[in-house]
């Protein structure tokens, strides 16, 4: 009997792997400040539909928009930490990018809390700032006051401060190096500017090396619209009214617009309804002129967003 050989089955073809899922966009680190400028910024990412969510104690809070995760740090240790790529994008104010010498990539002035960086001195330092002494400078800008006492020439020794910089001077300091919005504060410390430094603002500033991320930028350059729409928005409101058909081209001509108003018939009327988005600023000039030429009907209400 002869032993048939036994079959060699054929190997069964390796199975045909699943696709890979897609793979989820990394989460991007935003770093948003704590104190004095927190809340001009978080109604802004609100409009823009990114609102922090969180009571403002917490460092961690929650975002509304998917994918981006938030930490509250101190505004002058933002630009260190987006130099370092420890968060990719963050507000921060312009002087402390300057005082830091940060390498960071700004991405938009918001033009929110403007200040000035100055130096003051009480009155009769100011008027003998050149006779040769040395000067004791409080402040919390030690690079900055280096810099600007360096280019006058003055023999300055620097302390640095931790807040109420005002209060240095006359027995504590000769002269500060600090913000200022409007000067007040210096002058009821019997201060006087002698010189400004800089202007600063809040802006947001990205990492070094973002801008070669299109995943990232193309979020950012999302955010970046939703919030020029909204700081747009609060320089204007939307003004109706209705005017009769012979009196149609002298309120056009008196009526500001972004670029041309909308005009629309009355019903049944020899009228028209007419709209413009107008400078918040020009409403109290403006309200009672377009009465005197005609105008009826004026409606004033706020706007959200505006995308030209």
């Amino acid at each position: 009997m002869n032993d048939a050989s036994p079959s060699t089955a054929a190997a069964p073809p390796p199975p045909t792997p699943a696709s890979a899922p897609a793979t989820a966009a990394p989460p991007i680190s935003l770093a948003i400040p704590k104190g004095r400028q927190s809340s001009q910024v978080e109604r802004l990412l609100a409009d823009a539909g990114w609102a922090v969510r969180g009571d403002e104690r917490d460092y961690r809070p929650t975002c509304a928009a998917p994918g981006v995760i938030i930490k509250r740090l101190k505004s002058q240790n933002i630009p260190q930490l987006l130099e370092a790529g420890r968060h990719d994008i963050g507000f921060a104010g312009a002087d402390w990018v300057r005082e830091t010498g940060a390498d960071v990539d700004e991405i938009l002035d918001l033009e929110t809390d403007p200040v000035r960086i100055v130096a003051a001195a009480p009155r009769n330092i100011a008027e003998s700032l050149d006779t040769p002494r040395e000067l004791v400078i409080a402040t919390e800008y030690v690079r900055l006051a280096e810099q600007w006492a360096a280019a006058r020439k003055l023999d300055a020794r620097i302390i640095r401060t931790h807040g109420a910089t005002e209060v240095f001077p006359p027995e504590d300091a000769d002269l500060i190096i600090d913000n200022t919005a409007s000067g007040s504060t210096l002058r009821a410390n019997g201060l006087v500017i002698i010189d400004e430094l800089m202007r600063s603002s809040t802006r947001l500033f990205a990492r070094p090396g973002l801008r070669e991320n299109p995943e990232f930028m193309r979020l950012v350059d999302d955010l970046v619209v939703l919030l020029r729409a909204s700081l747009a928005a609060r320089g204007r409101v939307m003004l109706e009214l209705n005017v009769s058909d012979d009196l149609l081209d002298a309120v056009i001509d008196r009526l500001p617009s972004m670029r041309a108003p909308t005009v629309s018939q009355l019903w049944g009327a020899a009228a028209h309804a007419v709209k413009s988005a107008v400078p918040r600023d020009d409403l109290p000039a403006l309200i009672p002129d377009l009465r005197r030429i005609g105008a009826t009907d004026i409606v004033v209400y706020q706007l959200e967003r505006i995308c030209p």
